[in-house]
């Protein structure tokens, strides 16, 4: 039997109490409900059982971590096979004492473990204070293969650098996914809220294109502490054109149809990869020119 070109991707966007296990509970019935409209391939937000942990520098709340695999894990296997569904689950990793990364694990649909990403690139601005929790991810950029589709994980800052989705493509991502927590500081909003957000998508919308892949973006909803994340989760086409948005202000399960022959399509029409001059790039390893 020919395997379909066409899947069903769903993104979950939820505000977070401080109870893991609620979060939890709460994330498991949206993949059922995402899976039950046909999802088969479901992105959760960053850290997504937690409240964004790095509003303060607070040595506490390193006991939010847990090791992978570790319960949270192992609870979604169960459900990954139950529904059959592929789940990129975002994490605050423990690894060892003292060393913890904000990380992704990709399940299959059977249940298995498919690999981990362990985020890149780490922020330290006002209210995400990340360089106190997290070390650099040290496994590379990625893309790992599912029963459905190749997919390719990169963490919320990792939006902003276009080397990280270009990499996660050579890798042969189908499906390019950033679990995101991110939102709107005290008096931001009204100045410049608007052009914040299509900052951020039109960045990841560049990446859906330059690379000829899907792009979508998972993002919590709410305010927690001082932040008032802007949700807006998206999946954009490899063309960048966006094809399903959430709202700003309320929880969404956004769930839709990927053709991804469209991939193949897009890069022969345009062709990126084959025009690159990737002998004459060596300067991008080097801080700055001057």
């Amino acid at each position: 039997m020919t395997k379909s070109a066409e899947i069903r991707v769903g993104l979950v966007q939820m505000t977070c109490g401080i109870d893991p296990l609620e979060n939890l509970t709460r994330s498991i019935d949206n993949i059922r409900v995402a899976a039950s409209d046909g999802a088969q391939v479901i992105c959760l937000q960053e850290v997504f059982n937690t409240q964004y942990p790095c509003q303060a520098e607070d040595h506490s709340r390193f006991e939010l971590a847990e090791s992978i695999p570790g319960p949270t894990t192992v609870a979604l296997q169960q459900i990954a096979k139950e529904c059959r569904v592929v789940i990129v689950v975002p994490l605050f990793e423990k690894r060892a004492p003292g060393l913890y990364h904000n990380s992704a694990v990709v399940l299959d649909a059977d249940g298995s473990m498919a690999g981990m990403y362990r985020k890149m690139h780490i922020p330290d601005d006002p209210l995400y204070y990340e360089k106190f929790y997290f070390t650099p991810g040290d496994l590379g950029f990625l893309a790992f293969k599912t029963r459905y589709a190749k997919v390719g994980v990169c963490i919320c800052w990792d939006q902003w650098y276009p080397e990280a989705a270009r990499l996660t493509a050579m890798q042969g991502a189908e499906l390019l996914f950033y679990p995101t927590a991110i939102g709107w500081i005290p008096g931001e909003r009204e100045v410049y809220g608007a052009s914040q957000y299509a900052a951020w998508q039109t960045m990841m919308r560049s990446h859906a294109i330059a690379n000829g892949l899907f792009v979508a973006a998972a993002n919590r909803v709410g305010i927690e502490g001082e932040i008032e994340f802007w949700g807006g989760s998206f999946l954009a086409d490899p063309y960048g054109n966006v094809v399903a948005q959430a709202t700003h202000d309320a929880e969404a399960n956004v769930v839709v149809t990927c053709d991804l022959s469209l991939i193949n399509t897009a890069r022969t029409h345009w062709p990126f990869f084959r025009d690159r001059r990737i002998d004459a790039f060596g300067d991008l390893q080097k801080r700055w020119l001057e």
